[in-house]
């Protein structure tokens, strides 16, 4: 199922959209399979799978972490895409400009492809730079999702909202860890400013950990983005409880994504 249809069945639903980040290969391939269908029995309705890199410069210290427990158990580029093939939900891979430029854009965009991937969110490469990525994904059907943070200046906006494809990426806060009362005040602003500049969904992420965050978003956003959160959520238990850890959080959350 592709990601408009996704938007597209949760609106008709009348919730948001639940859409799960898990770092691939974390602490390894087969408890990261175990933990996808978990989420897909949860209610999930995409997951966005990271792409382990040894300098992930928007992630913070949890996924920063689970990226290098990754790294150690060996996962590559390769092993994400065969993990994201037998996925039970649609998956969004999350990944660094340097792994897809060293497996090369065209073979990246290809495997994906092969790999059934919706969509591809890449958060350090600058628009003008990410245009041969781009055309090369939106050729086979692949989706590129596009980021705005809190420090995106208005003509940049507009040109994210003109370029982005699948849903755009909202940034609730700014930095890595913390939330205020004050950003929350400008997410809302800005939330109602996208809205007058495009007809994508739009998913706020960074910073959404628990279900009265999600809450919080009905009547502003279409979907949302969790990720450390369930990544902390088994980060410290057996590989044998990850899933059923998981399971629970997700559960919790895709309830509170009814209101």
């Amino acid at each position: 199922m592709g990601i408009a249809r996704v938007f597209g069945r949760a609106q008709k639903q009348g919730r948001l959209a639940l859409i799960p980040y898990i770092m691939a290969g974390d602490p390894d391939v087969e408890t990261s399979q175990r933990v996808l269908d978990q989420l897909a029995r949860a209610g999930a309705d995409l997951v966005e799978l990271g792409i382990p890199y040894g300098d992930p410069l928007a992630d913070g210290t949890t996924i920063a972490r689970a990226g290098q427990r990754a790294l150690k158990s060996g996962t590559t580029v390769a092993a994400v895409l065969a993990l994201a093939k037998k996925s039970p939900l649609p998956v969004i891979l999350f990944g660094y400009f340097n792994p897809i430029m060293q497996f090369g854009i065209d073979g990246f965009a290809q495997a994906c492809e092969d790999a059934c991937i919706v969509g591809v969110i890449v958060p350090d490469v600058a628009l003008e730079e990410g245009q041969e990525l781009r055309a090369a994904l939106l050729a086979r059907g692949i989706k590129m999702p596009l980021l705005v943070a809190p420090t995106t200046r208005p003509p940049r906006i507009a040109t994210i909202c003109e370029q982005a494809s699948g849903f755009v990426y909202v940034v609730s806060r700014l930095g890595v860890t913390g939330r205020s009362g004050d950003e929350e005040f400008g997410l809302r602003q800005r939330l109602a400013e996208l809205r007058s500049l495009t007809d994508l969904p739009l998913a706020v992420g960074f910073g959404i950990r628990t279900p009265d965050d999600v809450r919080r978003l009905h009547g502003q956003a279409d979907g949302t983005v969790v990720g450390s959160a369930l990544i902390d959520a088994y980060a410290d238990v057996s590989k044998e409880k990850a899933a059923q850890h998981v399971y629970r959080l997700a559960k919790a959350l895709r309830e509170a994504c009814e209101g």
